[in-house]
């Protein structure tokens, strides 16, 4: 009986953090994408240079994954879905542009950073293409700070708290810290394609991080709790599929 409430209390508290993020939305307000033509065309050659071998490293990942392990494609859906979802959202911050979570979290602890690198890099290509979120010249830049330096942060804060024992705990600190790593990696983004006229680089950098910080905490927040719930629920109804990827572990 236990078990049964508390199942129904993570998925009810599931629910409220999903309404709290959808109603939260804003549609006309421009997408917190770097966006299409924003960057100097050096600086968008640059991120396309440097985040193109992450994702061919990333894509041997993923086919090794799917040879082994076929049974484990419904599982990487799900991290794709999850990440394309919570990475459309659009929050309105209070300079009137917006910020959105990320989702690579809950992908890169279940499979590792490479193969989100491949998972979010063909969510921010359908967002730019489909929703306008985004752009193709900005889609190495945004690849790299949401696709890359997200899901490497969450897999590795992941197993150096996971030595806590405390699993929960991991997978809250990874998801949270790789949402604001990730906008801390836009801001640095930013700060090298538009330094400021005072200042340079830092001046611009502390203004955008702090620009981003008065939305982006309380949805890194937000973004952990809800990852912990989707862990919750793959625990109890896909237990095989974290048996076999070694994840199913007992809390200290």
């Amino acid at each position: 009986m236990k078990t049964r409430y508390r199942k129904l209390a993570s998925l009810g508290l599931m629910a409220c953090l999903s309404c709290y993020l959808l109603l939260g939305s804003a549609s006309p307000a421009s997408a917190m994408h770097i966006a299409e033509g924003f960057l100097p065309v050096q600086w968008a050659a640059f991120w396309w240079a440097v985040s193109l071998p992450f994702f061919l490293v990333g894509l041997r990942s993923l086919t090794r994954i799917t040879k082994q392990n076929p049974e484990l494609k419904l599982l990487l859906a799900l991290a794709g879905a999850f990440t394309f979802v919570l990475s459309a959202l659009k929050i309105p911050s209070v300079t009137g542009s917006c910020s959105h979570p990320t989702g690579t979290g809950l992908g890169a602890i279940l499979f590792g950073p490479s193969v989100m690198t491949v998972l979010g890099g063909l969510v921010l290509l359908f967002q730019a293409l489909l929703l306008a979120h985004g752009g193709l010249t900005t889609l190495g830049a945004n690849m790299f700070a949401m696709a890359i330096v997200g899901p490497y942060v969450a897999y590795f804060i992941y197993h150096l708290v996971l030595r806590t024992g405390y699993q929960r705990v991991a997978v809250f600190t990874a998801a949270a810290l790789e949402d604001l790593l990730t906008y801390v990696m836009t801001s640095i983004q930013l700060a090298l394609a538009f330094p400021a006229a005072s200042g340079g680089f830092m001046a611009a950098f502390l203004k955008f991080t702090g620009i981003f910080a008065v939305t982006q905490v309380p949805l890194a927040i937000s973004e952990g709790l809800l990852t912990v719930l989707v862990w919750n629920w793959l625990q109890s109804y896909g237990q095989q599929e974290l048996e076999t990827l070694k994840l199913l572990k007992q809390e200290s």
